[in-house]
């Protein structure tokens, strides 16, 4: 199966109620164990790479592990670029196979994103490639995104219908309280879901997505601490919360910083219960293991997407 873009799962969510998982990829056992999970639930997925993660593994090696991944899962499987921030990167990504790319302008006035988003969308959909963007600005840390909570917005949503139609962008990024990173919330959690109620209202049948989605378990955080780490503090989105944003307009929830915390609790886990140990095979397979337990349990019990491939 070749790859597909991310139009038709995401009509299928919407219509289904469900989510898909857009997870990050940086390395060959995150690959694996994200796709273990999916081929056990016959679960639809989205494997986005950051412009960091082409930095740090190369764009020729992530392509040829993505391909590995069609041909030993045959699931459907869209290949997303996650924050790219200039159309020059996303013609880039398009050239190189990709099927979905996202265009973060939000940074940009409201103006300066509708035109660079269009701008992108036209030479995407000559291409049968699919366009994400983002209206709002989410606080926090991840890989090359940096933005304060000064600097950080909600989505307002009497801007989103004229968003989309002036660009014909295929999905929508908005900030109701999400933020990047492992340290999303200070207080109680908490998440604007009259903006996405209102969102929903005036873009029917629009696919949503929500970035900065994951979930950060205590058991994560405390199996890291546990083990020499130093991540105090680390609190994300309850999943109950992103259960119900999946049954509404939300069609596509990115998750890193889980798969982060997952590999890194077994890593640490494997060398200090065994000093003794050298060879990465020994900690790796733990890791790739913990990927996929990780991705499991979101498949089921947050996204709502088992069986849907």
């Amino acid at each position: 199966m070749p790859l597909v873009s991310s139009k038709e799962m995401l009509q299928k969510a919407y219509a289904g109620r469900y989510a898909v998982g857009a997870f990050n990829v940086n390395n060959m056992e995150v690959v694996q164990g994200i796709m273990d999970a999916a081929k056990k639930e016959n679960a639809p997925l989205i494997l986005q790479v950051s412009p960091g993660a082409r930095k740090y593994a190369g764009p020729i090696y992530l392509r040829k592990l993505v391909e590995a991944a069609l041909e030993d899962s045959g699931l459907p499987i869209c290949l997303h670029l996650d924050h790219g921030d200039s159309y020059e990167q996303c013609v880039a990504a398009i050239k190189d196979g990709f099927t979905s790319v996202m265009i973060d302008a939000s940074h940009h006035s409201f103006n300066e994103n509708v035109l660079i988003t269009a701008e992108v969308v036209r030479y995407a959909h000559e291409r049968g490639v699919t366009v994400e963007a983002e209206l709002g600005r989410l606080e926090g840390v991840e890989d090359d995104i940096k933005v304060t909570a000064a600097e950080s917005s909600y989505t307002d949503p009497s801007q989103v219908r004229e968003f989309v139609l002036r660009t014909g962008v295929d999905s929508l990024a908005i900030a109701i309280g999400t933020s990047h990173g492992a340290f999303k919330f200070k207080g109680e959690p908490k998440l604007r879901f009259d903006i996405l109620e209102e969102v929903e209202r005036l873009l029917p049948d629009f696919p949503i997505v929500l970035h900065g989605a994951s979930s950060v378990p205590p058991r994560m955080v405390s199996l890291i601490n546990g083990n020499g780490g130093a991540i105090a503090g680390a609190k994300g989105v309850p999943e109950d919360m992103l259960r119900k944003a999946a049954s509404m307009a939300v069609c596509k929830i990115n998750i890193d910083s889980d798969l982060r915390l997952a590999f890194t609790g077994a890593v640490r886990e494997s060398l200090v219960g065994n000093p003794s140990h050298f060879d990465p095979r020994q900690y790796l397979r733990p890791a790739r293991e913990a990927i996929s337990e990780i991705v499991r349990h979101k498949i089921i019990n947050v996204l709502g997407c088992s069986g849907k491939a």
